[in-house]
C-alpha cells in the first residue's frame, strides 16, 4: 500500500495546462523540494499562463509520520511530531500561504487564484527514501485493510498517504464564505479534481476535503484555506456509518433526505442540493448538505451540480455568519465514500458544525461527550433551524 512518490523535479518543470469544468484551468508544477503544486485559474482570471519558479533552496522533507493502533478501539493514531513546527498565527507579511516576495519565502512562488500543494509537514505523507530528498520512511507501510484490522498490542505502521493545503485566495484573511461565486466554483472544481487524483493513488482508502474556520476551532493561519487528507484506512466515523447502512438499509441516505425535506428543519433548497439541521444534531450549530441524487464523492458530481453548489454553499456560510455580529467558527467537513467500499451506499454530504451556542458562548466537549462519546444537545434542532433559516433569508441570493 505504499504511495509512490516521483521524487524531486526541477523547479522549472511545469506540466501541461488542462481546462477543467466551468472554464477552470489547471496548471501543475513542483516546488523546489519536489512537492507537487497545482494552480487552478478562474475562468475570468487576470493572470497570465506563466508562473514564477520556487526560489528557495531545496530542503529535505521530515520523516513520514508513524501510526500507532489503539487496541481499545481499533483506531489508528498518526503521531506526526514535525507538525509541532508549523506556523502559528504569523503576521501578514510572513503569511506562508501568500505568494512569495523577497522578504517572504512562502510556500507558493507565484500570484494565484486557487493553489493546492502538498503539506510540508503532513499527518500522512509519501514513502520517501533519502535518495528522493527526504528521510527514509521505513518499510512498515500498511499492507491492506485486513492488515490494519489485525489484533495485537504495540502495532505500528508508517502513515503513508497524502495531505494537501487548498488556498482559496491569495488574500491574507477570509474564508470560503468570503469568496466570489466564480472563485467558489473554482475551489469546487479543484476539490473534485483532487478527489479523483488522490483516490487513484495506491494505498489511499478515503479522501476528505475540509475547512477549519476560526481560532476557536484551532486555526493557526487566518489565510483563507482548507485541506484535503488522503487516508491509508477508512476513518472511524465512516466505519460507523457503514455499519449504520448495514443496519438501516442501502437506501439510508435517500430516506434521510426524504424525511428531512418533509420536515421543519430545511434551511436552503435548490434543484440539486438541500441543506438542513439534522433530526439528532449534536452541535449547537449543525447543518448537513446533501445532493438530491446518489453520488459517492465530489468527483462524481455533474457540472450542473457544481454550478449550483457554489452560490448555494456561499449563501449557507454567509447565513451562518449573519447569526451574530462576529464571524462564526466552524468545521466544514465533506464526507465522501471510501475509495473501494460503500460506493453505492455512502452518499457525498457536507457536515457543517460549530461549537457556538450564543453570541458569547461556546460548547466545550467535557466529560460526557469527550470521555464517553455520549452527546448532550444544548439547542433543540428545530430552534437552530429556525434561526438559521432567518439568517440565510437575510443574505442576498447570488447567482452563478
Amino acid at each position: 500500500m505504499n504511495t509512490p512518490d516521483p521524487g524531486p523535479a526541477p523547479a522549472a518543470v511545469q506540466g501541461p495546462a488542462e481546462t477543467l469544468g466551468a472554464g477552470v484551468v489547471k496548471r501543475p508544477t513542483r516546488l523546489a523540494d519536489g512537492r507537487e503544486l497545482i494552480y487552478y485559474d478562474d475562468p475570468d482570471t487576470t493572470l497570465g499562463p506563466d508562473r514564477a519558479l520556487d526560489a528557495r533552496e531545496p530542503a529535505p522533507r521530515p520523516p513520514t509520520a508513524t501510526m500507532r493502533r489503539d487496541v481499545l478501539t481499533g483506531d489508528w493514531i498518526s503521531v506526526a511530531a514535525a507538525r509541532q513546527n508549523r506556523a502559528f498565527l504569523p503576521p501578514a507579511h510572513l503569511d506562508p500561504l501568500a505568494p512569495q516576495t523577497p522578504s517572504n519565502p512562502s510556500e507558493i512562488p507565484s500570484r494565484y487564484d486557487v493553489a493546492v500543494f502538498e503539506n510540508k509537514s503532513p499527518s500522512f505523507g509519501p514513502a520517501l527514501t533519502a535518495a528522493q530528498g527526504g528521510a527514509p520512511a521505513g518499510d512498515d507501510a500498511p499492507r491492506d485493510l485486513d492488515d490494519l484490522s489485525a489484533p495485537g498490542l504495540g502495532r505500528t505502521r508508517t502513515s503513508v498517504g497524502r495531505c494537501e493545503v487548498v488556498c482559496f485566495s491569495p488574500e491574507h484573511s477570509g474564508s470560503f464564505g468570503t469568496l466570489t461565486s466564480t472563485r467558489a466554483r473554482t475551489v469546487i472544481e479543484a476539490w473534485a479534481d483532487r478527489t479523483a487524483a488522490l483516490s487513484a493513488l495506491p494505498g489511499v482508502e478515503q479522501v476528505f476535503p475540509f475547512e477549519n474556520r476560526g481560532e476557536a476551532i484551532g486555526v493557526t493561519l487566518p489565510h483563507p484555506h482548507g485541506q484535503i487528507y488522503a487516508y491509508p484506512y477508512i476513518t472511524p466515523r465512516t466505519t460507523t456509518l457503514l455499519a449504520s447502512i448495514d443496519r438501516e438499509g442501502p437506501d439510508l441516505f435517500e430516506r434521510i433526505l426524504e424525511f428531512e425535506r418533509a420536515g421543519e428543519r430545511v434551511i436552503l433548497e435548490g434543484e440539486y442540493w438541500t441543506a438542513f439541521v439534522p433530526f439528532a444534531a449534536r452541535w449547537p450549530l449543525e447543518v448537513h448538505l446533501l445532493p438530491h441524487r446518489h453520488v459517492p464523492d465530489l468527483a462524481a458530481t455533474t457540472q450542473a451540480e457544481r454550478d449550483e453548489l457554489a452560490p448555494l454553499y456561499l449563501r449557507l456560510l454567509r447565513g451562518v455568519d449573519a447569526l451574530y455580529d462576529t464571524a462564526t467558527p466552524y468545521i466544514a467537513a465533506w464526507h465522501q465514500a471510501p475509495v473501494h467500499r460503500g460506493r453505492d451506499t455512502v452518499r457525498l454530504h457536507l457536515q457543517l458544525t460549530s461549537p457556538r451556542r450564543a453570541a458569547d458562548k461556546l460548547k466545550f466537549l467535557a466529560g460526557s461527550e469527550a470521555a464517553m462519546g455520549a452527546w448532550i444537545g444544548d439547542v433543540p434542532p428545530e430552534t437552530s433551524a429556525a434561526l438559521l433559516r432567518a439568517a440565510v433569508a437575510s443574505v442576498p441570493e447570488e447567482t452563478p
